[in-house]
């Protein structure tokens, strides 16, 4: 897309940008390895390592065996039970997958194949990426996108898959560079982090706001004009207020999704993503009908498969993130899996957390 600034090439250990780990001569015995599972009883939802089977898992047509996960605010919610997201129990936990294909049922993949798997219920409804194999529907699969490697593709995962869906339909609803600020609030987490440097490389002046003062040299650094604290913000917003952004990534919802609602100016749109704030939203129809706002809903989980093949295009070209580095701030081994759920429940971690399924 024109505007867009090439990926800065990232420097990886051989074995993650060369030869994958585990390659198809080491299928590894899929009779017994090691899986995150949550299960649910009296005591409430808890999450545990336990080593099961092929057996155990829901049913699907691809293997994979997993390379690298990342961990998600709704992978906190669900292996905590904070959050109502598994509707059974035991489930393997894990939104996101990357991987080798190890066996399938599906002529598109063959063993040897490098795939990524985010949303389309893992973690939620069938067992997830949380474990050394995953299986899958094969339509849920994506070939790996050239520019992409398993751990760059966890690095974005579900938060950059929606982040790219949000930017993609923002545009696809006339959002061009040279207009007024794009607004991303929640803009230091998973998503909001890789929307703010998505939108900065297409030439978006981006404001980020946030919750964190001390997060202003993070933000700049991912490409945001200026922050924005959310204690700037009116405790409640007019039916319409002074036009100030051509578009938002909203992460949050409740009163702050009103407040960027009632500011977007004549025409803009706003993506509506999260719900870190609220799931409640009071406001009035004055945004919509006498300045022609779009509130675009944004469902990275059901996305079908021809706009989930295009944005994973795009994350691989155009949008790629030019401060990964700066955005995965860690990469925890897979036995320290559980420890990290809790910062995330209490909104200290910042940008992006992945999971190596084999350390």
């Amino acid at each position: 897309m024109d505007g867009a600034q090439p990926g800065r090439r990232l420097t990886f250990p051989t074995d993650i940008t060369g030869t994958l780990p585990g390659g198809t001569d080491d299928m590894g015995d899929t009779s017994s390895f090691k899986a995150y599972r949550v299960h649910q009883d009296d005591d409430g939802v808890a999450g545990r390592f336990e080593h099961i089977g092929l057996d155990d898992l829901g049913a699907g047509d691809v293997v994979i065996k997993g390379h690298y996960s990342s961990v998600n605010y709704k992978d906190a919610l669900a292996a905590t039970g904070a959050g109502k997201i598994m509707r059974s129990f035991p489930l393997v936990g894990g939104i996101d997958v990357a991987g080798e294909v190890v066996s399938s049922e599906d002529e598109r993949y063959a063993p040897g194949d490098t795939v990524l798997v985010t949303g389309c219920g893992l973690g939620e409804d069938h067992d997830g990426g949380y474990a050394e194999y995953t299986r899958v529907t094969g339509d849920w699969v994506i070939p790996m996108p050239a520019g992409l490697n398993p751990f760059e593709a966890m690095l974005l995962g579900t938060a950059g898959f929606t982040a790219g869906l949000a930017v993609t339909r923002l545009e696809h609803n006339g959002l061009q560079p040279g207009g007024k600020p794009v607004i991303v609030t929640g803009a230091t987490g998973g998503v909001g982090s890789l929307a703010v440097n998505m939108l900065s490389n297409l030439g978006y002046e981006v404001v980020g706001l946030t919750g964190k003062q001390e997060a202003e040299g993070y933000l700049k650094a991912l490409g945001a004009a200026d922050i924005m604290l959310r204690s700037e913000l009116e405790e409640r917003s007019p039916p319409l207020g002074k036009t100030r952004w051509a578009g938002a990534v909203d992460n949050l919802g409740g009163p702050t999704l009103a407040w960027v609602l009632s500011t977007t100016d004549w025409w803009g749109s706003v993506a509506s993503i999260g719900l870190a704030q609220s799931f409640k939203l009071q406001t009035t129809v004055m945004p919509f009908i006498l300045r022609g706002v779009n509130l675009l809903g944004i469902n990275s989980v059901l996305t079908p498969r021809k706009p989930r093949l295009e944005v994973w295009a795009r994350l691989a070209s155009d949008l790629k993130p030019t401060a990964l580095e700066t955005i995965g701030t860690r990469t925890v081994p897979f036995d320290g899996l559980g420890e990290v759920f809790q910062g995330f429940l209490d909104g200290t971690v910042k940008g992006r957390t992945v999971v190596d399924l084999q350390a």
